[in-house]
């Protein structure tokens, strides 16, 4: 099972690209503030970029505590979403361990699926799907 990776950060321009695509093809928004990826300076004037990603826990944290099960556990790392059973409780915005899961304004949780639209169209090869090793 292929997970979201960041494959090489200091290649990365800050374009946008990835939040762009997560936004556009998951969320159907033009806007990156609905995106499951984060990109942004590490800090200061001149200092290099960022990129905050789902780490794809092979457990899933952020599902255990879902009322509904609209979050279930991916095979290999990650979630699966149902938007139909998410009762908005935002449960799993606290259970995330790297904080990466937020809510949007109707109180969906923006949250990474695993599918690769952000690494296929970033152009400077930053984030990539690679295999899991065995966990």
């Amino acid at each position: 099972m292929k997970i979201l990776r960041v494959k090489d950060i200091d290649r990365c321009i800050g374009c946008y690209s990835c939040m762009l695509a997560c936004a556009r093809i998951v969320f159907k928004s033009h806007s990156v503030v609905k995106s499951a990826v984060l990109v942004r300076t590490r800090g200061g004037l001149q200092s290099k970029w960022g990129a905050d990603i789902c780490r794809g826990c092979p457990d899933a944290p952020c599902a255990e505590p879902c009322p509904t099960g609209a979050l279930r556990p991916r095979p290999g790392g990650g979630v699966i979403f149902k938007r139909d059973k998410c009762s908005q409780c935002g449960a799993c915005v606290d259970a995330c361990i790297v904080r990466m899961i937020r809510l949007d304004e109707e109180g969906f949780p923006i949250i990474c699926i695993q599918c690769g639209s952000c690494a296929r169209f970033c152009p400077q090869d930053v984030l990539a799907m690679e295999e899991r090793e065995s966990v």
